[in-house]
């Protein structure tokens, strides 16, 4: 994640992403940085819009949040219906009998 996150930082200081400038951000928070990822990391950000990958990461993590919790909710409602005893249905004449 450091990589991704060295990666960013150089995005939203205006910088280039270069290997160099990966490595220089890693080497400043004491990461020890690995050329090989550098390299590959550059090479697969190379045509990448990185501004439309932040906003379609934003729009897309709140929609892949919510999916997991209502199939999670959806399961529970089952199991919470099943373990409720059902309840005799009276009739109203019944139910007025005692009064």
């Amino acid at each position: 994640m450091e990589y991704i996150y060295s990666a960013m930082v150089l995005y939203s200081a205006g910088k280039d992403i270069t290997e160099d400038g990966i490595k220089a951000v890693l080497t400043a928070a004491g990461v020890d940085a690995d050329a090989a990822k550098i390299k590959a990391l550059v090479a697969s950000l190379e045509g990448v819009n990185i501004e439309e990958a932040i906003a379609s990461a934003a729009v897309a993590a709140p929609a892949a949040a919510a999916a997991p919790a209502a199939a999670g909710a959806a399961a529970a409602a089952p199991a919470a219906a099943a373990a409720e005893p059902e309840e005799e249905t009276v009739s109203e004449e019944e139910a007025a009998a005692g009064l």
